[in-house]
């Protein structure tokens, strides 16, 4: 009988891997992820994919997985920032405007460069990642497999801020592009003014015809109830895809009273270049968001206390295929990664055939009817310090 997995990590090694960041399209060590015909092979595993179909049961060999999960991507949004934009949000001396000015440089900055043809791991059920970084302590659950949802709390006690997200994507085929839906709240709650901030998250489309290219797609909405705030902001991709354009990786939006829709400050720029925001009375500009500050040169987590490590950790659950696959072992990858795969089954099977359902660990995991939406509640009030660090 497979037992799940238990809380401590034991003698399994933590495998971590460089976060995405601003330099990974330049890094020529991204290669090691790409193979010859990546394409071809792309395009191969869609031959018996009907347009419409839900790719979420999809299962990638290593050859097409960056290392790390899913699961440390969404926590990489917020633990590996330059700048701790996050910190910036929650200061005393500035104004409520200024502060939201501040929150939507950080929405900003969990939009990160993807690579074509490559992709993280689907985290398993109960997978957690726990990173530190300054007072920041994040943690992260997968919460459902299917659908695939994912939990963030994030606490930095010191500045009283606290950020919870409910996360999960929908991928669908449609035949010239995978559409990746990504539904689900995130919260941002700055303690110390009494004030909680709601977003969400622009769509990532992946275009397979007639250029091949991710882009970042759709509107996101950020609003204050207790200051009457909100900012509309929209993704924009290539006029013509594959082509550099002046709408490539676009952002155009702004900043208004939802009382009076009087816009306070126009929003334009490029996510991956610079972010002005303009006065439209004065006509003064200044830039809100540098994403080379921001998320360039990104530091990679280590292990600072390897007996706090949980055997649900990330980079404990993937470590012997990460191995594989930053060596290029991709018959070792292989096996290590069918190994997990094949005991993720066994477990799905035995939660089957028991009476008790399985909870999550660390999250109250919820579902509405009326809404068709997930959602996610912490049971802790704050996170405590992780084993893994970000290096100062």
């Amino acid at each position: 009988m497979v037992e799940d997995t238990g809380d401590i990590g034991g003698e399994k090694e933590a495998v971590l891997s460089a976060p995405l960041s601003l330099d990974d399209e330049q890094d020529t060590n991204n290669n090691k992820y790409r193979a010859p015909n990546l394409v071809k092979r792309i395009l191969s595993l869609f031959t018996n994919i009907r347009p419409g179909s839900d790719l979420t049961r999809l299962q990638l060999p290593p050859l097409f997985n960056i290392p790390k999960s899913q699961l440390q991507c969404y926590g990489e949004l917020v633990y590996s920032n330059n700048n701790h934009l996050l910190s910036k949000c929650g200061a005393s001396s500035i104004s409520a405007l200024e502060r939201f000015v501040c929150v939507v440089a950080w929405s900003i900055s969990a939009v990160r460069p993807l690579a074509f043809g490559v992709t993280p791991y689907n985290p398993i059920l109960g997978e957690t990642h726990h990173v530190s970084t300054a007072n920041l302590n994040v943690l992260l659950e997968q919460v459902s497999h299917h659908p695939p949802v994912s939990a963030l709390h994030a606490t930095d006690q010191m500045q009283n801020i606290e950020t919870i997200w409910c996360h999960y994507v929908i991928p669908t085929f449609h035949g010239t592009c995978i559409e990746g839906k990504v539904l689900g709240s995130k919260v941002l709650k700055l303690l110390n003014h009494s004030e909680t901030y709601v977003m969400n998250s622009p769509n990532l489309v992946m275009r397979l015809f007639p250029v091949q290219g991710v882009e970042c797609l759709g509107n996101v909405m950020i609003r204050c109830e207790e200051t009457g705030l909100e900012a509309n902001l929209m993704y924009k991709g290539s006029a013509v895809f594959g082509r550099r354009s002046s709408t490539h990786r676009a952002i155009q939006g702004r900043i208004y009273k939802s009382s009076s829709t009087k816009t306070l400050y126009e929003i334009a720029g490029h996510w991956d270049k610079t972010v002005t925001a303009k006065d439209p009375m004065s006509g003064k500009l200044r830039i809100i968001y540098n994403a080379k500050e921001a998320i360039g040169g990104l530091k990679t987590p280590v292990v600072r206390n390897p007996k706090g490590l949980w055997a649900s950790e990330s980079a404990v659950v993937w470590g012997e295929v990460n191995k594989g696959i930053l060596s290029k072992s991709w018959d070792k990858a292989r096996e290590a990664k069918c190994l997990i795969e094949e005991k993720e089954r066994e477990l799905v099977k035995l939660r089957a055939s028991s009476a008790k359902p399985w909870r999550p660990k660390h999250f109250n995991l919820s579902y509405s009817n009326e809404t068709g939406s997930w959602d996610c509640s912490p049971i802790q009030r704050w996170v405590p310090p992780a084993p893994i660090a970000v290096p100062p």
